[in-house]
């Protein structure tokens, strides 16, 4: 990767995925743009099916055979499309992915020690003491302090928790720069949610690193996060610093989560739902915008052309009537 960059250290411009099922390619990103640069933490929210996962594995080049991709991903400069052979695996060392569940990605009849260390011996050619010795001091930083005995056990054998302290440990090993992390506390109960989140951060500033943040809880993610982008039916909606996001949303769809989420300091008898079902990428029309049918300020030019993503009040949005709405929307009161 350049050394010499001075741009954003991600770049996502455009990105349109379809996806070979059943013979047909069917389309689960439409166009998502947004950036991330060194040493800032980027949340992506949205509600499940609006391709928060999918942007991740375009990112990481984990796609499945017959993909085909629109758009472009930069990482320091560089197209990560054009990478391949050693440039593809230092790349995959600079850029980590912490997956939301543990036991689907870790091999089941390896030890921990297997799992964690496989990379720095096989890229790096680190031999396996020495990246033993790494692994349990990784270990060590999440809270884990017997790494030699937890090294030898098999993942059945640690707690979910645990499980997950050791992904996070296993990306951190090859020293990245950025760190993907899909809904890393998705499978945890709340306790070690907030436990885990809280060394995430944590470590993140400790090291340097910038963070992708996956989530569907715009709470946490405003936690974590310097700016949040908004995902609906594979294209971002809205991008913002955190605290703007929730106090002043540009995006009708941005205040209705807002309205969705409880609140600890007012009763509530019901929740405010979002009227309507998600979309999908497939299912969104190509010249309308798709949240329209949802949405309580739809006008008619909402539903005559599909909306660009455009610059504004220090963000981006995309909405036809996203100047009108400035300061109408109101945060998580209103929907």
């Amino acid at each position: 990767m350049s050394a010499t960059h001075h741009g954003p250290l991600l770049e996502v411009d455009g990105l349109g995925l379809d996806l070979l099922v059943g013979g047909v390619h069917r389309s689960v990103l439409r166009d998502v743009s947004f950036t991330v640069a060194a040493g800032e933490a980027v949340g992506l929210v949205g509600e499940s099916g609006s391709g928060k996962s999918m942007t991740v594995r375009a990112i990481d080049r984990l796609l499945p055979a017959g993909a085909r991709r629109r758009g472009s991903i930069r990482f320091a400069g560089q197209d990560v499309e054009a990478l391949s052979g050693a440039a593809l695996r230092a790349y995959r060392a600079e850029v980590s992915v912490v997956f939301q569940d543990p036991r689907v990605h870790i091999n089941p009849v390896r030890q921990v020690g297997d799992f964690m260390t496989e990379v720095l011996r096989t890229n790096r050619g680190v031999k396996r003491r020495e990246a033993a010795r790494r692994a349990v001091a990784m270990l060590a930083k999440l809270g884990i302090s017997d790494g030699e005995r937890r090294l030898e056990q098999y993942p059945h054998e640690l707690s979910g928790g645990l499980l997950q302290r050791v992904m996070i440990a296993s990306a951190l090993l090859t020293e990245p720069r950025l760190l993907l992390a899909d809904e890393p506390t998705t499978a945890l109960d709340v306790t070690t949610q907030a436990e885990i989140m809280g060394l995430l951060d944590e470590l993140r500033q400790d090291l340097g690193l910038s963070l992708l943040f996956i989530t569907h809880d715009l709470d946490l993610a405003a936690a974590v996060c310097d700016r949040t982008g908004v995902m609906y039916a594979g294209e971002i909606v809205e991008v913002r610093q955190s605290g703007r996001l929730h106090d002043d949303p540009l995006h009708p769809y941005t205040a209705a989560l807002g309205a969705a989420r409880p609140l600890l300091d007012r009763a509530m008898l019901r929740l405010t739902a979002v009227p309507g079902r998600p979309l999908s990428a497939l299912q969104a029309p190509a010249d309308a915008c798709a949240f329209a049918g949802r949405c309580p300020h739809k006008h008619d030019v909402c539903v005559s052309s599909a909306p660009a993503l455009v610059d504004l009040d220090g963000g981006a949005v995309r909405c036809a009537r996203a100047e009108e709405l400035r300061g109408v929307l109101g945060g998580s009161t209103h929907v």
